[in-house]
């Protein structure tokens, strides 16, 4: 893999094409890195606005993504917008790898290069690629996915974990761990991007007598209450209060309690130094092992990796 093509639509990310840029458009060949061809290819040779910032000057036109070894598609500001035949065309006829970064998944379902094979994206738009390429299995707990010749990425930063494996994948480990350190970086990233996913704002229970037990259970996570302490506080026998609450909350209350104590662990993990098995009795999860099955369970990782990435320094 020597010549790469960055397809630049107007309102390309201009973070998507720098990762591009910094992967395959730095010479390192001194490190045993390259040396590659990078190409910009746009509509008509022409300059194009990237979206927050900057603009490119295209040094190819479409044509010249034909004989490249990778072609990569940064996302788009609007990943709904339209997407010019003439781009549906070269891609179809592209018959090299190709690589989408973030919102550049819905580029690829336009052109139906996503038809059968696994695709991913950013987590907040997993939901509406699985509108636009309806015969697409969409992986929503994953950095990167990789259906040989077609590949795609999750969001801003999953482009650069998609990009250092297809370096790993067409020059070795060896080359792309040696990349990772120039760019400071681990080579690869531990957990999917489940684990960056904002965690939505509870519902809030309408009833009254349900509202009170969610916010008497909060205060005590670390005890060790049930669902029957929940409806007796309620007031409730244990089948009338899951049929309640799972009106008022959308979630059964073992389920809601669990999420709960996950949630106050999560919060434990960034903005404390305890030791794991202390966050686990802290957060009503009992045990160390306990904490450790159920963050995975939730979010993928381990709760060392989850603190490793999410830790909240202490000011001094």
């Amino acid at each position: 893999m020597r010549t790469v093509g960055v397809l630049v639509l107007p309102g390309s990310r201009s973070f998507d094409v720098s990762v591009v840029g910094e992967v395959w458009g730095v010479d390192r060949s001194d490190a045993g890195i390259g040396p590659f061809e990078l190409r910009l290819c746009a509509p008509g040779r022409k300059p194009t606005a990237l979206h927050p910032v900057g603009h490119v000057r295209a040094t190819h036109g479409l044509s010249g993504l034909a004989d490249c070894d990778l072609v990569v598609v940064p996302g788009r500001v609007d990943p709904f917008a339209e997407v010019p035949r003439s781009v549906v065309k070269a891609l179809g006829a592209f018959d090299g790898a190709v690589a989408a970064l973030c919102s550049g998944a819905f580029t690829l379902a336009a052109a139906g290069l996503l038809d059968g094979r696994e695709a991913t994206t950013h987590w907040r738009l997993l939901d509406a690629l699985e509108t636009a390429a309806p015969h697409a299995t969409v992986l929503r707990d994953v950095l990167f996915t990789d259906e040989g010749r077609v590949l795609t990425s999750a969001g801003v930063v999953g482009g650069l974990d998609l990009c250092l494996h297809l370096v790993r994948r067409a020059h070795g480990a060896d080359v792309a761990a040696a990349l990772a350190r120039r760019l400071v970086m681990p080579p690869t990233r531990e957990g999917g991007q489940r684990q960056y996913v904002d965690p939505p704002l509870p519902h809030q229970p309408d009833r009254a007598g349900i509202a009170s037990t969610v916010d008497w259970a909060v205060d005590r996570l670390t005890e060790h209450i049930g669902v029957a302490d929940l409806a007796d506080h309620a007031g409730l026998s244990e089948r009338t209060f899951h049929r309640v609450f799972l009106a008022a909350t959308g979630s059964t209350p073992g389920r809601w309690l669990q999420k709960q104590r996950v949630l106050l662990a999560q919060r434990l993990l960034e903005t404390t130094d305890l030791p794991v098995d202390r966050v686990a009795e802290r957060s009503g999860l009992g045990t160390a092992a306990n904490l450790r099955r159920r963050l995975r369970a939730e979010l993928g990782v381990a709760p060392d990796a989850y603190r490793r990435t999410f830790r909240v320094p202490t000011a001094s």
